[in-house]
C-alpha cells in the first residue's frame, strides 16, 4: 500500500516545526547580536566623541566675560578637531549664542540636555544624549567650562559658559544596518541548511510510523502474519514490538476461532447428512400413518399422536434441509445455475406450486416482460421464504410486486400485519433469531430468512427489511437484470 500524500501530513509538520525552531534560533541570535553590536558601536563612538570634546573644552583658556570674536574662534577650533568625525559646536553664555555654523543654535539640542548641563554645571564630565531628527541619528554633548580655584581643596567653579557639540551617527547606523542585512541574508542559507537535518529527522521518525500503518492495513485485509522489523530501544521500537505481540496473539485467536467454526460447520453438515436417510424412512412411515388416521382406522388418541409425529417429522425434515443448505453457503460450495427467465413467470410458479393463489391471501402485481439471468431454483426459495414468512408472521393479504428499477428488477413482499419492531429489524436475517425469547417453537426452521439473504447475495443483489408507513412489514429484493 502506497501512503496517501497529505499537504499537511506528519512529515510536513515535523519539517515545519524543525524549520520554525531553526528560524527562532536564528532570529534570537541575530537580535541579541544586533543589540550587543549596536550598543558597542554607538558606545564606542559616543565615548570617543565625549572624551575628545571634554578634553578640548577643558584645555581652553577663556577670559570672562568672553567676547563673541574669541568665543567664535574657540568653537571653530574645537569643531575642526572633532573625533571620530567633525562636530558642529555651539557655545552659550547667558544670552550670547555662538556656533561653528551659520546658525547660532541647533534644534537637535534638546531642553532636557540643556537642563542637565546646568544641573551638572560643576561636573567636568559633561552630559550627552542621542537624538533622532528627521530620520537622522545624532549624538549631542554638553560640557561646562570651569575655572579652578587653587586652594587646599583645588576646587572647580562654574563659569556659566557651556559648550555643546552635535555629531551625526549616520555612519554608525549604516554599520548597524549592514549587520542587520548580513544577518537577514545569512538566515536564509541557515534555514536551507537546517532543512537537510529536518528531512533526515522526519524520515527517521516517519519510517516506523509508515511501516506500522502498512502493517495495520495488511492486517485489516486479513494478513494476520504481518510483522514489523523492530530495532533500537526508543518509543517507536517499543510500539513496533507491542504491535508484533498483539498481531501474534490475534493470529492465534483467529486461527482457533476458524478451527472451531470449521468444526461446527462440519458437524452441522455431517449431522444433517446423516439424518437424511432415517428421515426419509420416517417420512414414508408417517405418510402411511396419516392415511390410516384420515381413513378413521385409528382411535382418536392414536390419530392425534400420529398427526403430531407427522408434523414434527416434517419440521425436522425442513430443518435438516435448511441446515444442509446453509452449510453449503458456509463452505463456499453453493453454486449458481443461471438461465434467462421471465421473472413474473418464476414468481407465479412459486405461488402456484405452494397453493398461494387465493386472492384473499396473496395479491400479485407483476410487470410483464421482465427478463433476467438468475438461478430459478434459488430464486424460487427466495420468494417462497419471503411469502411464507409474511403469511406466518404478518397479516393477509400479502402483496407481491415485481417491477424494474434501472438496471435491476425489484421483488417486493408486503403484509398487513403489525410490522417489525425497530429493535428486531437489524436481526431479522440472523440465524435462529427469535424476536420473542419466550417463543421456543415456530412453524419454520429459523433459517429461512438467512438462506434468503445468502441466495440474494449469491446473485449479486440485496435484500432489505422494513415497515410500511401505513402498517405492515415489507421485504425488498433487488437483483441485477
Amino acid at each position: 500500500m502506497r501512503p496517501r500524500r497529505r499537504p499537511f501530513g506528519l512529515r510536513t509538520r515535523l519539517v515545519l516545526a524543525f524549520l520554525l525552531v531553526a528560524a527562532v534560533g536564528c532570529g534570537t541570535t541575530a537580535a541579541l547580536t544586533y543589540r550587543a553590536a549596536r550598543n558597542a558601536i554607538l558606545e564606542q563612538a559616543q565615548n570617543t566623541a565625549l572624551s575628545a570634546f571634554r578634553e578640548q573644552v577643558q584645555g581652553l583658556n577663556t577670559a570672562l566675560p568672553p567676547s563673541a570674536e574669541s568665543l567664535g574662534d574657540q568653537v571653530r577650533r574645537i569643531a575642526r578637531q572633532g573625533k571620530p568625525r567633525t562636530w558642529r559646536v555651539y557655545a552659550e553664555y547667558g544670552s550670547v549664542r555662538i556656533s561653528s555654523t551659520d546658525r547660532p543654535t541647533s534644534s537637535v539640542i534638546t531642553p532636557e540636555l540643556r537642563a542637565r548641563a546646568h544641573e551638572n554645571a560643576e561636573s567636568p564630565h559633561g552630559s550627552f544624549q542621542r537624538v533622532v531628527k528627521n530620520g537622522t541619528p545624532y549624538l549631542t554633548m554638553a560640557v561646562p567650562a570651569l575655572f579652578h580655584v587653587f586652594t587646599a581643596e583645588d576646587a572647580a567653579r562654574p563659569t556659566g559658559l557651556v559648550f555643546y557639540a552635535v555629531m551625526e551617527l549616520d555612519e554608525e547606523e549604516a554599520n548597524v544596518e549592514a549587520m542587520v542585512t548580513a544577518a537577514r541574508d545569512g538566515a536564509l542559507p541557515a534555514l536551507a541548511v537546517a532543512l537537510i537535518p529536518a528531512l533526515i529527522a522526519s524520515r527517521g521518525v516517519l519510517r516506523p510510523v509508515r511501516e506500522l500503518g502498512i502493517a495495520a492495513h495488511n492486517m485489516g485485509r486479513g494478513r494476520l502474519d504481518t510483522r514489523i522489523h523492530a530495532k533500537g530501544s526508543d518509543e517507536l521500537s517499543d510500539l513496533a514490538r507491542t504491535f508484533n505481540e498483539s498481531a501474534a496473539e490475534l493470529e492465534r485467536s483467529v486461527a482457533e476461532l476458524r478451527r472451531a467454526e470449521a468444526r461446527a460447520r462440519r458437524f452441522a453438515s455431517d449431522v444433517s447428512h446423516e439424518l437424511r436417510t432415517p428421515l426419509a424412512g420416517m417420512l414414508a412411515v408417517t405418510e402411511v400413518l396419516d392415511e390410516d388416521a384420515a381413513a378413521g382406522t385409528l382411535d382418536s388418541d392414536t390419530a392425534r399422536a400420529v398427526r403430531l409425529v407427522s408434523a414434527e417429522t416434517g419440521r425436522l425434515a425442513v430443518l435438516v434441509e435448511d441446515l444442509m443448505e446453509i452449510s453449503r453457503f458456509d463452505a463456499r460450495a453453493a453454486e449458481l445455475h443461471t438461465d434467462e427467465v421471465d421473472v413474473a413467470d418464476c414468481v407465479r410458479k412459486t405461488l402456484q406450486n405452494r397453493h398461494w393463489t387465493d386472492p384473499e391471501s396473496v395479491v400479485p402485481y407483476f410487470t410483464p416482460g421482465i427478463r433476467a439471468r438468475l438461478d430459478p431454483r434459488r430464486f424460487d426459495v427466495v420468494v417462497a421464504n419471503l411469502v411464507g414468512n409474511a403469511l406466518r408472521h404478518g397479516g393477509a393479504p400479502v402483496t407481491v410486486r415485481v417491477y424494474e428499477e434501472g438496471d435491476r428488477f425489484v421483488t417486493e413482499v408486503a403484509d398487513q400485519g403489525p410490522g417489525i419492531h425497530p429493535d428486531v429489524l437489524p436481526h431479522v436475517f440472523d440465524r435462529f433469531y427469535k424476536a420473542d425469547p419466550a417463543r421456543t417453537r415456530s412453524a419454520g426452521s429459523g433459517l429461512g430468512l438467512a438462506i434468503t439473504l445468502e441466495n440474494v447475495r449469491l446473485h449479486g443483489g440485496t435484500v432489505e427489511a422494513g415497515n410500511r408507513p401505513e402498517g405492515g412489514a415489507v421485504f425488498t429484493v433487488r437483483m441485477p437484470l
